[in-house]
């Protein structure tokens, strides 16, 4: 088939654009850091592809949401609303739409509550307050998805919880502990209290849940997860422990660190999926990784 993959050059969309490729089919990849702006494709381009994933995004990482949220913001939706007017015009086989753990209502990630996120809970007709300007944009690009799907398009609707994988880059928690471990860092620095805590899912299984939605016709909202819970304080250890060493932890409250607890309910991803590696197989690569 042919495909099309945004962000080619991002973390997630080097990884899908590397496996549609090994799987032999036509891939284009567009990334503005190589040069080819998404944007420009979705202003003039014509071609029709077989699936569209639509993985550009502007800096989806803590530090500058809460930095900058109006770049962030207004870049992704400028994106977004570009590709869905793009697909409505050349009617691309299937849209595969990154949406985001952070458009579920706050009020449910909170301290002590440990409720795992059901795609349910996000009712588009009546939304509740997201997590920052980010999820606010990812609810309004499922809301530009369903008027897509209701004008006859195709698409599935993803949201993944925190992707990982051993080539991520510091800017994001993973790796950021991947590159302390390995300069041993002594203390070791964790954002916020440490007790935060996230649904740890590898890059390879959010790849292998695409294809996967993909070749069943999953239209979604799926939850990209494991269901299994880790707060940032157990991934350092399990970082420390792997490089071999026992550093103290320097807290810093004062740092982005996001919502409490943010863990899936896997229920609907696993009717088509199983994720097949675990954080601390994904840890023990990452160490071992150049």
């Amino acid at each position: 088939m042919k495909a099309l993959v945004t962000g080619s050059a991002g973390f997630i969309g080097r990884h899908l654009t590397a496996a549609l490729s090994d799987l032999g089919h036509d891939v284009t990849g567009v990334d503005i850091v190589d040069g080819r702006d998404a944007l420009n494709v979705f202003r003039h381009g014509g071609a029709r592809f077989d699936l569209v994933a639509h993985c550009a995004a502007v800096e989806p990482h803590r530090s500058a949401i809460d930095a900058s949220p109006l770049t962030v913001g207004a870049g992704c939706l400028e994106l977004d609303a570009a590709m869905f007017q793009w697909a409505l015009r050349t009617r691309p086989g299937r849209v595969v739409y990154f949406s985001s753990s952070a458009a579920y209502p706050v009020a449910l990630q909170q301290p002590g509550l440990a409720v795992k996120l059901e795609e349910g809970h996000i009712d588009l007709d009546r939304p509740e307050q997201p997590d920052a300007i980010y999820g606010w944009l990812k609810l309004t690009g499922e809301h530009l998805a369903s008027s897509y799907r209701r004008q006859g398009g195709v698409v599935t609707v993803l949201r993944p919880f925190s992707g990982y994988g051993e080539d991520q880059g510091e800017r994001f928690p993973f790796g950021a502990f991947q590159a302390r471990a390995k300069r041993q860092e002594d203390p070791f620095t964790i954002w916020g209290d440490g007790t935060q805590t996230r649904d740890w899912i590898h890059v390879s299984d959010i790849v292998g849940a695409v294809l996967a939605a993909w070749e069943h016709g999953v239209d979604g909202p799926v939850n990209l997860g494991t269901g299994r819970a880790m707060s940032m304080t157990d991934l350092a250890k399990l970082f420390t422990a792997e490089a071999g060493y026992s550093p103290s932890f320097d807290y810093q409250p004062d740092a982005p660190s996001g919502v409490a607890y943010r863990v899936c309910d896997p229920s609907r991803l696993l009717g088509f999926y199983e994720p097949r590696v675990s954080v601390e197989e994904g840890v023990r690569r990452a160490c071992r990784s150049r």
